[in-house]
C-alpha cells in the first residue's frame, strides 16, 4: 500500500518514466554549470504552484524549441527563474514530437496568417515535406512570408497552450486534493460512528 501511494497514480508514473532524473540532468555537460541550482529540492517537488508552472513552461518550450534533447535542457534551465517543477516541465515538452510537429507547424502558419494578416503558402510546405526537399529549398521557402507567419503562429500557439496547460494542471491538482480530502474526511466519519 505504501508503494502504491508513493507511485502517485498513472500520471505520476508516466511523468517519472519520461522525465530525466536529477542525476541524469546533473551529468549533462550543458547543465553542469547550473547543477547545484537545478538539483535544489523545490524544483523537484510536486506541489500546487510548481506543477502548473511546469506544465505551462513545458508547453512553451516544447512548441518553440521542437528539438527533443534541447527541450528538456531548456525546460530545466527555465524552471529556475519560474520555480517550476522540472519533471513536469520536461514531460510536457513531449507534446511536440515527430507525430505532432507537422500539425503544429501547419497550424502555426495558419494562425500566423490569420492573426498577423500574412499570406504564407501551406501547400508549398506540404510539397517540400513530400519531396523530402533539401535545406536550400526549405530556406528559400522560409525567406518568404513563411518565416513571420510560422514564428508568430508558434508564439501564439505556445502562449495559448501554456495558459491552457496551467489552468488544466491547476484544476487537476485542486480536484485531486479535494477528492483525497473528501475520502479522508468520509473515512474519519465512518470510524467514529462504527
Amino acid at each position: 500500500m505504501a508503494n502504491a501511494k508513493r507511485e502517485g497514480g498513472p500520471f505520476m508514473r508516466w511523468v517519472r518514466r519520461h522525465s530525466p532524473s536529477r542525476e541524469e540532468l546533473a551529468r549533462n555537460r550543458l547543465i553542469r554549470p547550473f547543477a547545484s541550482r537545478i538539483m535544489h529540492s523545490y524544483l523537484w517537488r510536486f506541489n500546487r504552484r510548481s506543477v502548473p508552472r511546469g506544465a505551462a513552461l513545458g508547453m512553451v518550450v516544447g512548441i518553440l524549441v521542437m528539438v527533443p534533447g534541447i527541450q528538456m535542457i531548456a525546460s530545466a534551465l527555465l524552471a529556475l527563474p519560474f520555480r517550476a517543477n522540472i519533471p513536469v516541465a520536461a514531460a510536457t515538452t513531449f507534446t511536440s514530437n515527430p507525430v505532432t510537429t507537422p500539425f503544429i507547424l501547419i497550424g502555426a502558419i495558419f494562425v500566423g496568417n490569420s492573426v498577423f494578416g500574412l499570406e504564407a503558402d501551406t501547400s508549398h510546405f506540404q510539397t517540400l515535406v513530400e519531396r523530402q526537399a533539401g535545406l536550400s529549398e526549405w530556406f528559400a521557402w522560409f525567406a518568404t512570408d513563411a518565416a513571420p507567419a510560422l514564428l508568430g503562429g508558434l508564439l501564439v500557439i505556445a502562449l495559448i497552450s501554456a495558459v491552457v496547460a496551467y489552468l488544466l494542471a491547476d484544476w487537476f491538482w485542486r480536484y485531486r486534493v479535494s477528492r483525497r480530502w473528501k475520502r479522508r474526511h468520509g473515512r474519519g466519519d465512518g470510524e467514529e460512528i462504527g
